[in-house]
């Protein structure tokens, strides 16, 4: 699970490591155990990569200072690396200097690597060898992203950055994981995982990247692409906790969405004598303040978080999570105490979180009852995509029903989202969704 960015500046004026430092930061709900960022100065890829959060890794100014270039990319990732060469973006040195950093999960990697002779063990660093040859192949960069991209199987939003001062962009057929384009002015040139980068930057959003397009930014052109037949299989999940609330992906505006996911979920699932609704922050607010519109319930505010914004599901260890969450989310007494708490959350993965939460209301804050509802479906399934899925043994709702699971975490009742009125909230038919996590059943991805 990762967020990518690129910028290409079209004039030698700009330089672009401080729009991609600032990019990252707007990202960094996406990934927060490394990340890194790579400019082409109009000689070599300059680059500098570290773990921890994007403003520990780039904490000294002349770290950015020293990042010569007008075009730009980066990466944040939740998946711990040992060896900081492997952070992405990733770079090659020959047969031609390539940066490259992707979301996503590429499912004949081995297979593939075997076929084409290329000895390596990072996704990444394979993706960057194969479109390195593949461009030395046929000089041409839109020609080599397109039998790369006939070779490849699986899910990626990729962006790649040449040591010919060329950023390439492509999206997998089923786009599974989102990728949008934007611009500074009249061009093109601002690429990103989530929209909300261009607000952060200043630039314009102006529309997704279609499922198998790709695009070649060069300094003269912006060359554009449909590679391959789309066969658009939307991530359900980006809708329910991934994506920041002000982002726009696939034509929907996650805000919406999410309203419309908690006034779901109050026609499911209503708390009759509810004496106040609450959130978990950040995600389940959206939800929250539906479902207390929907309900006529009063709406309250039952946490506050200390610290910086940690998403504690994506954590890589259970003692991280845990921990996460203890110092991020401190129960407030007097919102609680002596009340019926209706209280939404964005998902239940293992329950161990759930159950802390339940636990702290009840028998530290004093609440009479507390009803949970959870604004997706039951989670039953590890994603083979590269979302921040558990393994299914580890999932607490492929074991237990409702009323089981209310029992586990302590609460008086427990219901989730169903599969209908999520697809309902997200408004794009469920033929054109991936909701293989919720269902366990995911769709086929080709070349």
């Amino acid at each position: 699970m990762g967020g990518v960015v690129g910028v290409y500046g079209f004039s030698k004026e700009w330089r672009m490591a401080r729009f991609i430092y600032y990019s990252l930061l707007a990202l960094q709900h996406r990934g927060q155990e490394n990340c890194g960022i790579v400019t082409f100065n109009g000689e070599t890829l300059n680059y500098y990569k570290g773990s921890g959060f994007v403003d520990q890794v780039f904490s000294k100014p002349e770290t950015l200072e020293k990042l010569q270039g007008w075009i730009g990319i980066g990466s944040v990732s939740s998946i711990s690396q040992e060896n900081p060469e492997k952070i992405q973006p990733v770079i090659v040195w020959e047969p031609i200097p390539i940066a490259l950093c992707y979301d996503g999960k590429i499912l004949n990697f081995r297979e593939l690597a075997e076929k084409e002779g290329i000895n390596c063990e990072d996704e990444a660093e394979f993706l960057a060898r194969l479109f390195s040859v593949e461009l030395e192949k046929t000089g041409k960069p839109m020609e080599a992203i397109a039998s790369f991209m006939g070779k490849v199987k699986g899910a990626y939003s990729l962006i790649a950055l040449t040591g010919r001062g060329e950023m390439v962009v492509a999206r997998d057929r089923c786009g599974v994981k989102p990728l949008t384009i934007g611009s500074f002015g009249f061009d093109y040139g601002v690429v990103a995982s989530e929209s909300c980068v261009m607000d952060v930057i200043g630039a314009d959003f102006k529309n997704d990247i279609q499922p198998g397009e790709a695009y070649i930014f060069d300094e003269h052109s912006i060359e554009r692409r449909q590679v391959l037949k789309p066969n658009p299989r939307f991530c359900a999940f980006e809708y329910v906790y991934y994506a920041r609330p002000d982002s726009i992906i696939n034509g929907k505006s996650i805000y919406e969405v999410r309203m419309k996911i908690g006034e779901e979920l109050a026609k499911e699932h209503r708390v009759n004598g509810g004496e106040v609704v609450l959130g978990v922050p950040e995600t389940a607010i959206p939800f929250a303040v539906a479902y207390s519109n929907k309900t006529r319930t009063p709406l309250g505010i039952g946490f506050v978080q200390t610290g910086r914004r940690v998403r504690s599901a994506i954590k890589p260890t259970e003692f991280e999570r845990i921990v996460g969450v203890q110092l991020k989310l401190n129960p407030i007494r007097a919102a609680i105490a002596g009340k019926k708490v209706v209280l939404v959350d964005d998902s239940v993965v293992r329950g161990t979180t759930t159950k802390n939460t339940v636990n702290l209301m009840r028998n530290k804050m004093g609440a009479k009852e507390v009803h949970v509802r959870i604004g997706s479906p039951r989670l039953i399934a590890q994603c083979p995509f590269g979302t921040d899925v558990p393994p299914k043994d580890e999932l607490i709702a492929v074991h237990l029903n409702a009323e089981e699971v209310s029992k586990v975490v302590g609460a008086d009742t427990f219901h989730w989202l169903s599969l209908k009125g999520l697809v309902r909230s997200i408004g794009i038919p469920r033929k054109n969704l991936c909701l293989g996590c919720f269902t366990g059943k995911y769709p086929v991805l080709a070349g």
